[in-house]
Parts: structure tokens; sequence; C-alpha cells
């Protein structure tokens, strides 16, 4: 249940690090899960859902997108295009390595976000969850100052610390942002999703999520958790977003194609 540290390749031929969950039974079902900004698959919110999944049947990946956590790559080149494809890549990975044929996307912040851009392009992606998700893409005013936005002008590049680094980002990740239209990427979502929130948010202010599911309020579920932060930081919040998003996962799957129901 701890789970097994793993490897594979991105499309760049960069080292993703990753844990991997297996259930006590072999499943072709499997919920892969993308952290937030700057953060690392070992996010307390992240780690109990895992545990919270593979004790229901689930086979469960969580990784480091590249430039984060112990993953190879420079946080430099961190797009939404590059994370997309590294969600293909996870899901390709589990596919050939474990024969999944029903895989959940679960998602906190950016990891949401990119989750949501790269569902449509899946055929086996079956449900989406989304924590902590912004309704429009990241934008320059959203993440920096106005000195910073006047230096990222200048030079293409600004300088921020963040969990303890000092890190970089490009024009590019703001121009790669702007190619997507994620209002409408929501609305042609063929599969079901469910949006959790904490309404103590200080980072995504909770009118986010509910400007989120008014995109497509059939097929979306909403719940937000009292008092809840950005990181689900509370030990009973955690809790909550668990046994929320675990019994979700386990609704979608019973009976669709893959599950063992």
């Amino acid at each position: 249940m701890t789970g097994e540290e793993i490897e594979f390749a991105n499309d760049y031929g960069e080292r993703l690090s990753a844990t991997r969950h297996r259930p006590a039974l072999p499943s072709t079902r499997a919920v892969i899960l993308g952290h937030c900004f700057t953060c690392s698959r070992h996010t307390r919110v992240l780690r109990q859902i895992s545990l919270g999944l593979v004790a229901e049947g689930f086979l469960v990946l969580r990784f480091d997108f590249s430039g984060n956590g112990q993953s190879d790559g420079d946080f430099s080149h961190s797009t939404y295009s590059k994370q997309i494809s590294e969600i293909r890549t996870a899901v390709r990975f589990l596919s050939s390595a474990e024969r999944v044929s029903w895989v959940g996307l679960a998602g906190h912040s950016m990891g949401a976000m990119a989750g949501i851009l790269a569902a449509p392009e899946i055929d086996s992606i079956g449900a989406v969850c989304g924590l902590a998700a912004r309704s429009t893409v990241m934008k320059e005013q959203d993440l920096l100052s106005a000195a910073q936005m006047r230096a990222l002008e200048k030079t293409g590049r600004v300088g921020f610390v963040s969990r303890g680094r000092s890190l970089e980002l490009t024009q590019e990740m703001f121009s790669d942002a702007a190619r997507y239209d994620f209002e409408h990427a929501v609305r042609s979502l063929r599969q079901p999703v469910l949006l959790v929130h904490g309404d103590r948010d200080e980072i995504i202010p909770v009118e986010e999520a509910y400007r989120l599911q008014r995109y497509r309020p059939i097929g979306t579920k909403l719940v937000i958790i009292p008092g809840a932060d950005h990181m689900f930081s509370g030990d009973e919040h955690r809790r909550m977003v668990t046994e929320v998003v675990v019994t979700w996962f386990k609704e979608q799957a019973v009976g669709r194609r893959g599950s063992e129901a």
C-alpha cells in the first residue's frame, strides 16, 4: 500500500519519477494523479487519495511533471502543452505495462487544468476530477507582480521563489496557455467531471469552482469542503476530499469498460 517508486520517459526523453500503487488483486481500472504548480506527487492530499483509491481496487499512478519533484527537466520549460503530453505518456505507460482499459484523471490546481485539457484527446479516459481548479488558463497577472510583469515583457523571463526553490518562468508559459480556450474545453468534455474546492482557498477563490461548473452543469458535480484551503491542509479536510473522490471514481467505474465489478 505504500507504493512502488518507478520511472518512465516523456516525449522529450526526460525521466519522469512516479509512485505506482497496486491493489491487492489485479485491476484494469486505474487513476492517474497530477500535482499543482511547483508542487510534486508527494503532496499530502494526493498521497491520501492514492491510498484510498488503491484500497478500493484501483491501480494508481501519481507522477512528477518534468521540472518538478524528482523528475528530470527544467521548470522554465513547463507549459500546459508539455504537461498534457506527459499525461498522455502516463496513460500509454499504464496501458502498456499494466493493460488497463479504464483510466480516471485527477489533478490538483494546475494539474487539474492539464487533466481537463488532456481528457478529450485520450479514448481510455472515463472520468476527470479537478481539485482546487481554475476556471481560466493562467495569465501573467495571476502570478506576477507589476515589477515581475515588466521584467517578463523586457527579457522574456522572470525569476521567483516557490516552496524554497528559486525558479524561472518564460513568456512561453503564458503564450502557450493563451492557445487554450478552457471554457470550450470543459463544455466539450464527454466524460463526467468532479470538482472539489475549499471555501477558504487563498490561491484560487471558491467562486472559480462555481464558474467552472456553470460551463457545463450537466455531467459536472461540485463539492465544496467547508474551511479547506488550497492545499487541503487540515487532516479532516483531506479525509473529506479522499472520501468524496474515491466514492465518485467507484461510481464512475462500476459497469463501465474495464471494470471488474
